[in-house]
């Protein structure tokens, strides 16, 4: 019995040790020094005004930043300005303390002209305007605040770094904006060169049919329907790989019907890559490339399309065995003509271009497209995306996300 008592009581206190380290622990990690608190209260702060004013500047996004502008400044008061001296917000937003220091609006305005720091004194408060100066050197509006203390170097330091990181918020969001619009423009572009001779070609195709099979010219109405319905659509940058091929099958179905068993298209897709988010429009160009290209001046041509699975990464081949291109002329630029010589050719070629160039705006230089050709050897187009980007989504504005 003695030894059954003996055991019982390491056990007991065992987990007692075992309790006493976990508090320990818990207690290390949640007490912390004053100064570690108000590091984070600081950085919580900046990165709330930050998500606001990462919207761009403008009344809402200045009355939910304001709050935390003026917590980081330690001032009594602070109101935001837009570039041409409105005021966007306050805070606090008492009229009363606002009608005690109204030459806020003057010294806001003195600070757009003169693009420097105004510091003016009305009742017992000092009032202080400070500039929104982008790195660029655009001054997108002005920040005023109002204490009633007096305004010591280390205040006025503080205003100074708070106005530069706000500015620089401001300007990040210029750049999304910029960004996005960007996006769109080469959307339009890629849109605006899928081939003239294509939807001619699909069209004669489809006439072809009306009298000799109608059923047959019906289908294929509805398939160009919708690859121009998808072509063509108000939608985001970002869809799916499934959403891609599906379009290509569309476009693959026109073209077959067009050059008959002349055009053999191999497609290998493995099943987990389907969900894998990639640029909008971006193997429509690689796929009519090769079209154009292993049909240009024979009888026949065949494509192969492999997408696969390699580990974080899927990977989209597309290859013919068509007439090749220079590659000197390809490295050079759209301006110099390809292997073929023709106006399709370039554009083609500023085809792939602005693909490449989406692949490396949403998921960095590693993914860009690789190209390898030659003049009567055939053309193999490599595009590599990552499974999942952090904000990267299907359907979405967003630079940069989502997935699947």
């Amino acid at each position: 019995m003695s030894g059954e008592l003996a055991v019982a009581l390491t056990t007991a206190l065992i987990v007692v040790a075992i309790a006493a380290v976990v508090l320990a622990l818990r207690t290390r990690r949640v007490v912390t020094t004053p100064t570690e608190r108000a590091v984070h209260t600081a950085l919580h702060t900046a990165s709330q005004a930050a998500r606001a004013l990462r919207q761009g500047l403008d009344a809402g996004s200045a009355h939910t930043a304001a709050p935390f502008l003026r917590s980081l400044t330690g001032t009594d008061g602070l109101a935001l300005f837009d570039a041409d001296a409105t005021m966007l917000a306050r805070d606090p937003d008492d009229a009363s303390f606002w009608d005690d220091v109204g030459d806020a609006c003057a010294a806001a305005r003195e600070s757009l002209t003169a693009q420097r720091r105004v510091m003016t004194h009305a009742n017992a408060c000092a009032v202080i305007a400070q500039p929104l100066l982008t790195e660029a050197g655009d001054q997108p509006g002005v920040l005023v605040v109002v204490t009633t203390r007096s305004p010591a170097p280390g205040m006025l330091g503080a205003v100074g770094e708070v106005a530069r990181y706000a500015a620089g918020q401001i300007e990040l969001a210029e750049l999304d904006a910029s960004r996005a619009r960007l996006d769109r423009a080469e959307v339009l572009a890629l849109r605006a060169q899928i081939s003239p001779h294509f939807i001619y070609n699909a069209l004669n195709t489809i006439a072809s049919f009306v009298r000799t099979d109608p059923d047959r010219a019906r289908e294929l109405i509805l398939e160009f329907a919708d690859f121009t319905r998808y072509s063509f659509r108000a939608a985001g940058q970002y869809t799916t790989l499934a959403e891609e091929l599906r379009n290509i099958d569309r476009y693959l179905t026109l073209e077959r019907a067009r050059f008959g068993s002349a055009l053999t298209v191999t497609l290998q897709v493995a099943p987990e890559v389907l969900n894998v988010v990639v640029p909008f429009l971006a193997l429509q160009p690689l796929v009519e490339n090769a079209v154009r290209h292993g049909f240009a001046g024979r009888r026949s041509g065949s494509i192969e399309l492999i997408a696969r699975d390699e580990g974080s990464d899927c990977v989209i081949t597309v290859e013919d065995d068509g007439v090749g291109m220079d590659p000197d002329a390809l490295r050079a630029g759209p301006g110099d003509a390809l292997a073929d010589g023709t106006t399709e050719g370039s554009s083609a070629h500023v085809g792939l271009t602005n693909v490449d160039h989406r692949l490396r705006a949403a998921f960095g230089n590693d993914y860009g497209l690789v190209v390898e050709t030659a003049i009567g050897a055939g053309t193999k187009v490599v595009m590599r995306v990552p499974k999942f980007r952090s904000g990267v989504r299907a359907g979405g504005a967003a630079f940069g996300g989502g997935s699947q």
